[in-house]
């Protein structure tokens, strides 16, 4: 069975990682996440924002790659904290990534939020990918700093 698991990053705080094989194992991630942002204390708004990007790329995991990984911790930047999450898989890659962060486009028929839906719900989106050697994206969602609750 797939799923995450807590592992335990430099500074100590908690990181979760997903296999992503299967449905079953992006909706784990999909909770885990929002799991992990309620601790953070992240609005309901908020997470269900991170949950629907998780969706996004898991499915894009398990639509063009077959299976891959999904990966979130605790980030820190100054005084804000927030949830980054790393999507990775080593399917066949982005042929041409500037097209695929277009509106619009699309090499399936669904109707998903696609790459650029992702970056536009997160606050910093990065992606890296070669072809035949895979695709990472990894995002970070910053907690407004009204909601930051004291470590």
């Amino acid at each position: 069975m797939h799923g995450g698991w807590p592992q335990y990053a430099a500074d100590g705080g908690e990181s979760l990682r997903y296999e992503i094989a299967g449905e079953a194992d992006l909706v784990a991630a999909r909770d885990g996440a929002r799991r992990l942002a309620g601790q953070l204390g992240f609005a309901l708004g908020e997470t269900t924002l991170i949950a629907t990007a998780i969706t996004e790329l898991g499915r894009n995991i398990l639509m063009y790659a077959g299976a891959g990984e999904i990966t979130m911790s605790v980030s820190r930047g100054g005084l804000r904290q927030g949830l980054e999450i790393t999507a990775r898989d080593r399917g066949p890659g982005i042929g041409n990534l500037r097209q695929a962060l277009q509106d619009g486009y699309s090499t399936s028929s669904g109707l998903g939020l696609g790459l650029p839906g992702v970056r536009r719900l997160v606050d910093e989106f990065t992606i890296t990918s070669e072809a035949g050697s895979g695709t990472q994206v990894r995002i970070k969602k910053w907690l407004p700093v009204r909601q930051q609750r004291a470590s």
